[in-house]
């Protein structure tokens, strides 16, 4: 039990938790972005209402089915169907996902200085321009 919590205390663990905390929060917003704003307009592009309501279906109806023809309709009523295009809006969700976690490591890593860069100290050409920076200061 010690050494877990000295796993579980570790900055790294804490970071990690609150990382896919915020990550989780943030894909419901990219959902909804791309549910309520980005799939409507490419919906009303190929002439549908509704994207993610782009389906085939694949075996027939059960007895008695009186219900609509929607994709969620169908689905809970156990009527096996390829549903292409709930498929291309979750695909969608996870390109504009990633692209914007692409955006974000890249402004991190323009931001933060390198570690080995840090840890390394300054340049060799650096020390030299110091040296001749103090031989100049000293003969003046």
């Amino acid at each position: 039990m010690k050494d877990f919590k000295a796993f579980v205390s570790r900055g790294n663990v804490l970071d990690l938790a609150v990382a896919v905390i915020i990550g989780a929060a943030f894909a419901t917003i990219v959902a909804s972005l791309t549910d309520d704003v980005i799939m409507p307009v490419v919906g009303a592009l190929f002439g549908g209402l509704d994207f993610s309501n782009y389906f085939i279906r694949l075996g027939p109806l059960p007895e008695g089915y009186a219900g609509p023809m929607s994709y969620a309709a169908l689905k809970a009523a156990g009527v096996p169907m390829l549903g292409y295009g709930q498929f291309i809006t979750t695909l969608v969700n996870f390109l504009i996902l990633a692209f914007i976690i692409y955006q974000l490591v890249k402004a991190a890593a323009r931001v933060m200085p390198k570690a080995e860069e840090a840890a390394a100290g300054p340049a060799e050409d650096i020390l030299l321009l110091r040296e001749i920076r103090d031989e100049l200061r000293r003969r003046a």
